[in-house]
């Protein structure tokens, strides 16, 4: 019995160092990452949950050590008891935290319950025959019961197979991205192989336990929490997993203090402890400015990134309301033209006494009705075309047109406008007739009709004269110049704008849209050309250009097979 107990004795100090060298590194290994995800993740359930898992783990190192280090068979057959418990909860909680690491939710309360379930038998019969049923004197070890032997390994597996699922279950959700769907096996994976691992060194021990050699084997079990210790550290510097900022720079400072605190295991001179430990006074509050400094920047990032975010959706609205109101105007314009077309109509017919001869009181009235009408339709063709410019839903009809009867046919419709203004319209050809070009007739009518009646509107007295004639040999350029009101240099790119009027155009005509010189330069930038203005000052008169290239960029080739189509 003597022999015994000094073999025991031996073989416990025998056994003691590797448990040290086993348990104590493997701890910290887990411990201080999982206090620096506590400390620096907000403090989210992520969080709490892997620092609980690194303390569980923690707790098992050192009651496994306090079993193999300890003669006391009381102490021994406590601890041996305690430990069944803290195992299958590391279990738990690692699966816990995989759930909502993957899947940033908490578990539903169904499962907690079949959680609670399955700790029920090991915590009512802990302190049973069936949890530890004896002492071994000789190996200085206890004896397992049911719960220890079958019931433990039972739930352990179970719960590995629940991190396999969730893992799969992540990996098919279409909405994870190729980073999101890295992390999830990266983590998921070094957490299984570290409690498959750990589960296997247990149960080798437990058969083995008679053998310090094969025992000793199984300790290397406890070496898988450095392998998920290094993944989790990789995923927080390449990932930020958990949410973890400041690494590098709170990495940096505790390393410095670490290597200037080490210094006073080798110094001897009085001198230089001092000046030791200014240096690591000066190093401990310069480092704290510096995170403190790196947390603030931190905090604006992200602060603008919700801004941004809050930007961006609002982006999204204001689009969905300018499509919104795209459409309204769209819808009301074909709405109002239909009745304004047949008053149209029926005013043509009682100006040309088709219903019979009206007093001249009357046919006064009717002109000007005619006019307010007329301007009606315009402004809801104006609208109509603004509304399908929006929608990319104008209709080009490209055709062989030239160009200068065509502007000349628009000045002459405007000569009797400018007669009665009492302003010169004049129109200047080129002497040499221009090929003829693929345009819009109908668009491209309007777009000279806009700048003309814009310089007519504006021209209190004086002239406006129209010009055609060639660019480069490879554009033709249309001038409307006039000696009106005139604009200031910052109101020049303005005026191409929808609803856009300077403020002296509101003093002189009311009853301006501000859509025509829009319009006018969306039909000509369908053409390939451009359009822009130019004046000297106020009062100074206005100069408008519409260039267009003579081969047509935008306009079907004749092997398309398309003389007229749709841009």
């Amino acid at each position: 019995m003597v022999y015994n107990l000094v073999t025991n004795v031996e073989s416990c100090l025998q056994v003691s160092r590797l448990v040290y060298y086993s348990h104590i590194p493997s701890a910290l290994a887990v411990l201080f990452p999982g206090l620096y995800v506590l400390f620096n993740s907000g403090k989210k359930l992520a969080g709490i949950l892997m620092f609980l898992l690194a303390l569980d783990y923690s707790v098992w190192c050192l009651f496994d050590l306090i079993i193999w280090t300890n003669l006391d068979s009381r102490m021994v057959m406590f601890f041996w008891m305690s430990i069944i418990p803290i195992d299958l909860l590391m279990y738990v909680l690692a699966a816990y935290l995989q759930h909502v690491f993957l899947f940033n939710g908490d578990i539903r309360f169904r499962v907690k319950l079949l959680i609670f379930l399955l700790f029920l038998p090991v915590l009512l019969l802990l302190s049973t025959k069936y949890n530890l049923s004896g002492f071994d004197s000789v190996s200085c070890n206890g004896i397992d019961g049911m719960i220890g032997k079958y019931y433990l390994y039972a739930s352990e597996v179970p719960i590995l197979m629940i991190i396999v699922v969730n893992l799969l279950r992540r990996l098919r959700d279409k909405g994870v991205s190729r980073d999101e769907r890295r992390i999830a096996i990266y983590f998921s994976v070094s957490l299984f192989l570290f409690l498959a691992v750990f589960m296997a060194g247990n149960l080798f021990a437990s058969i083995y336990e008679t053998s310090n050699s094969l025992w000793a084997f199984s300790q290397h079990g406890l070496m898988g929490i450095v392998l998920f210790s290094g993944v989790l550290t990789y995923l927080i510097v390449r990932f930020k997993a958990f949410e973890v900022k400041l690494l590098g720079a709170q990495a940096l400072v505790i390393a410095l203090i670490s290597l200037i605190g080490s210094q006073f295991f080798f110094i001897q001179n009085n001198t230089n402890k001092i000046l030791t430990g200014i240096t690591l006074v000066l190093s401990t509050v310069f480092g704290w400015i510096l995170i403190r400094s790196v947390r603030k920047e931190v905090e604006r990032k992200e602060q603008l990134q919700v801004i941004s975010d809050s930007l961006a959706l609002a982006n999204v609205r204001l689009k969905e309301l300018d499509n919104t109101k795209t459409e309204f105007i769209s819808i009301a314009s074909h709405q109002l033209r239909t009745p304004l077309t047949a008053i149209k109509g029926y005013l043509s017919l009682l100006l040309e006494g088709s219903y019979g001869a009206v007093s001249a009181e009357v046919m006064d009235v009717l002109e000007k009705v005619n006019l307010v009408n007329k301007n009606l339709i315009q402004l809801v063709e104006d609208l109509l075309n603004v509304s399908r410019i929006d929608a990319g839903r104008i209709k080009y009809s490209f055709e062989p047109t030239q160009l200068e009867t065509l502007v000349a046919e628009r000045v002459d419709m405007f000569m009797p406008i400018a007669r009665d203004r009492g302003i010169e319209l004049g129109l200047r050809l080129p002497k040499k007739t221009l090929p003829k070009m693929m345009i819009d007739p109908g668009k491209m009518r309007e777009a000279i009709s806009n700048l003309v009646d814009n310089s007519i509107k504006y021209t209190e007295k004086g002239s406006v004269i129209v010009s055609v004639g060639p660019v480069r040999d490879e554009a033709v350029r249309i001038l409307v110049e006039d000696t009106g009101i005139g604009f200031r240099e910052e109101d020049g790119a303005k005026l191409f704008g929808k609803f856009v009027r300077t403020q002296e155009t509101t003093k002189v005509y009311v009853s301006g849209t501000g859509l025509g010189l829009f319009v006018g330069k969306s039909f000509v930038e369908a053409h390939g050309g451009r359009m822009w203005a130019e004046s000297d000052g106020l009062g100074k008169g206005s100069r408008f250009y519409i260039e267009l290239p003579f081969v047509n960029p935008k306009a079907p080739t004749p092997n398309d097979g398309r003389v007229r189509g749709e841009e």
